[in-house]
C-alpha cells in the first residue's frame, strides 16, 4: 500500500476547492482543516498551549496564504500556533514528522524498542525527539494506561519498587508532558526553611541577655518611680532575604520553565524574595511573580522579558545588577541563589570581577547548575572557571530531589564568624 503525504495531499485538496469555488459548488472535502485539527492536537498533547481559537485562525491563515511553498505553509502555522521561544523546538520536531513522514507512528515505536545499535549512535538518534512529542504522538490503546498503573502497584509490593522515588530522581530534560505537570505540582508545595539569624533591632525578653534602659525608665514612670523592675530585650531573628538570579538563555530552556514554576512557590512561601532572570540582559521579575495565580503571573513574566532562549551574557547582566540592585537587595545579608550553567557567549568578560563583588556583597552565593548532574563534569568553559572561586557552595538543580537537598541545606546554613561570636559573647554576659 502506497504512503500518502499529508502535505501534499492537502495541497491537491485546496486546489480542488479552489476549482469548485470558481465553478460556484461547494467544497465537500474538508481534508485541510482535518489535518490541521490532528496536527493542533498533538502540539496540545505535547504541552503547548493551543485551543480551537488557534486552531480556526491557523485554517483560516492557511487558505489565505496557500500550499504552493513548504516555508509559507510552515512559517504560517508557526506565527499562528507559537508564543514563545521555548515553543520553538517541539513545534519543528512536530511538523517535521507529522507533515514529512507520514509513518511517524513507526518511527516513533522503533525509538520505543530495545537498541543495540553503539551508544553513540542511539544518543544522537534520541536526541532527534523531544519526549514530550514522542508521548503526544504515540498511539495510546484504550485502558493502557489503567494497566500501567496496575502493573506499577504489583512491582511495589513484590520488589519493592517505588515510582515515587524514581519520578523524583528524574531529570526535568527528560521528562514528558505528564511528568512535568507532576513536577510542577511538586514544586508549587516545596518551601525553603532559611535558617534565622540575627538582626540589629530587639524584641522584648523575658530573661537576659541585655538590659532594656528605655522600657526599664518607661515602666518606672508608669508605676511612679518608687520601684524599677529591670526589663530585658534580646536580639530579633528572622530568616535573611533571598535573591534568585536564573539563566534562561538558550542551554537552559528546559530548565528555566520549571525553575519559574520554582521561584513563584518560593516567592509565595515568605517575604523579602527578589526574582531576577537574565539571558542577554537582566530582568526584575519580583512584581510579576507575586501574583497568587501561576498562569497569570508566568503570563506577565512572558510579555516581560524578550531575550527567552537566546544568549548568555554573564558577565554584562551580573554589573547592571551590581550596579542598580544589589544595595536594594542584598541588605540584611542576603542568601544569593544563582541559577546558571555557566556558558558564556562573550568569553567570560568581567565575569570574576563580578561575581567577586557579588559574594562580598551577600551573606552566602550558592551556584546552581544543571551540568552537574554528570559523573564527569568539570568546569572547563572560561565562564564556569571564572565563577567557580568565588561561590559559597556548588549544587546541582536537575530534578526534584536536588530541589529538596537545596531547601536541607538552606535550613542549616553554617554561620559567619561575626554572628556565632556574637551569639557567644551575649551567652557569656547571661552567664
Amino acid at each position: 500500500m502506497s504512503q500518502v503525504d499529508p502535505f501534499a495531499d492537502a495541497q491537491r485538496r485546496l486546489r480542488q476547492d479552489s476549482q469548485l469555488a470558481e465553478l460556484g459548488e461547494r467544497p465537500e472535502d474538508g481534508r485541510l482543516a482535518e489535518n490541521i485539527l490532528y496536527f493542533v492536537r498533538t502540539l496540545r498533547a505535547a504541552g503547548l498551549p493551543v485551543g480551537p481559537g488557534k486552531l480556526l485562525a491557523a485554517v483560516e491563515a492557511v487558505r489565505a496564504v496557500g500550499l504552493d511553498r513548504r516555508d509559507d505553509f510552515y512559517w504560517t502555522l508557526h506565527s499562528v500556533l507559537v508564543e514563545r521561544r521555548d515553543q520553538r523546538e517541539i513545534f519543528d520536531q512536530a511538523f517535521q514528522i507529522f507533515w514529512r513522514n507520514p509513518k511517524y507512528l513507526d518511527r516513533l515505536r522503533g525509538l520505543l524498542l530495545p537498541d543495540i545499535t553503539p551508544e553513540e549512535h542511539r544518543q544522537e538518534r534520541q536526541k532527534e525527539l523531544n519526549r514530550r512529542l514522542a508521548d503526544a504522538l504515540a498511539p495510546k490503546r484504550p485502558g493502557e494506561a489503567e494497566a500501567q498503573a496496575q502493573e506499577e502497584v504489583e512491582l511495589d509490593a513484590v520488589m519493592t519498587w517505588s515510582d515515587q522515588e524514581v519520578f523524583r530522581e528524574q531529570d526535568f530534560e527528560q521528562m514528558s508532558a505528564d511528568e512535568l505537570n507532576r513536577a510542577k505540582r511538586a514544586v508549587k508545595q516545596l518551601s525553603l526553611p532559611l535558617q534565622k539569624v540575627p538582626t540589629r533591632r530587639f524584641e522584648p525578653s523575658h530573661r537576659p541577655p541585655k538590659a532594656d534602659l528605655r522600657a526599664t525608665l518607661r515602666a518606672g514612670l508608669r508605676e511612679g518611680g518608687d520601684l524599677l523592675e529591670l526589663r530585658w530585650k534580646k536580639r530579633k531573628h528572622r530568616p535573611p532575604p533571598l535573591v534568585i538570579l536564573c539563566d534562561i538563555s538558550g542551554s537552559m530552556s528546559r530548565y528555566s520553565r520549571i525553575f519559574l514554576h520554582f521561584m513563584h512557590a518560593v516567592t509565595s512561601d515568605r517575604d523579602r524574595v527578589h526574582s531576577f532572570v537574565f539571558g542577554t540582559r537582566l530582568s526584575n521579575l519580583t512584581r510579576y511573580l507575586r501574583q497568587r495565580d501561576i498562569d497569570l503571573a508566568l503570563e506577565r513574566c512572558a510579555e516581560a522579558v524578550t531575550d527567552w532562549s537566546g544568549g548568555t551574557r554573564i558577565g554584562a547582566c551580573l554589573a547592571e545588577f551590581n550596579r542598580v540592585w544589589a544595595r536594594r537587595v542584598l541588605g540584611q545579608g542576603a542568601i544569593v541563589l544563582l541559577i546558571s550553567d555557566g556558558l558564556d557567549r562573550e568569553g567570560a568578560d568581567g565575569v570574576a570581577h563580578e561575581m567577586e563583588r557579588l559574594h562580598k556583597s551577600c551573606r552566602r552565593l550558592i551556584w546552581l547548575n544543571p551540568l552537574l548532574r554528570y559523573d564527569g563534569y568539570a568546569p572547563k568553559s572560561m565562564g564556569a572557571k571564572a565563577m567557580i572561586p568565588h561561590v559559597d557552595d556548588f549544587r546541582s538543580v536537575h530534578n526534584l530531589d536536588s530541589l529538596e537537598q537545596l531547601a536541607a541545606a538552606l535550613s542549616t546554613m553554617p554561620r559567619r564568624r561575626h554572628e556565632a561570636a556574637s551569639e557567644w559573647l551575649e551567652e557569656e554576659i547571661a552567664g
